[in-house]
């Protein structure tokens, strides 16, 4: 079974490594954690310093909000579609 550690963990983890200069290994030595896994977390610090660590199941801001703006575009979309139905019946039905 894999441990769990809490982001701030890794956070404390990554920033002895880097502000430090030591190897990731080296890291993971002294604080009992694999060296691939700290490898791991630099990299995922280095790629995104505001949200590293965003965990399984979840979405850095910029993904959620993309998500969020793709489920109103098919909604407003549905609701187009809908409309020009409406339109169209109004339209038939109509007498001049």
């Amino acid at each position: 079974m894999s441990t769990k550690y809490s982001k701030e963990f890794k956070l404390e983890a990554v920033k002895n490594a880097v502000e430090n200069h030591k190897s990731a290994a080296e890291v993971a030595r002294e604080l009992g954690v694999n060296a691939n896994t700290m490898r791991l977390w630099v990299k995922q610090y280095k790629e995104d310093k505001k949200e590293p660590f965003v965990g399984s199941g979840n979405l850095r801001a910029e993904a959620q909000h993309i998500r969020e703006l793709e489920r109103k575009v098919k909604d407003l979309e549905e609701e187009n579609a809908i409309l020009k139905k409406a339109a169209a019946i109004f339209a038939g039905n109509r007498k001049d």
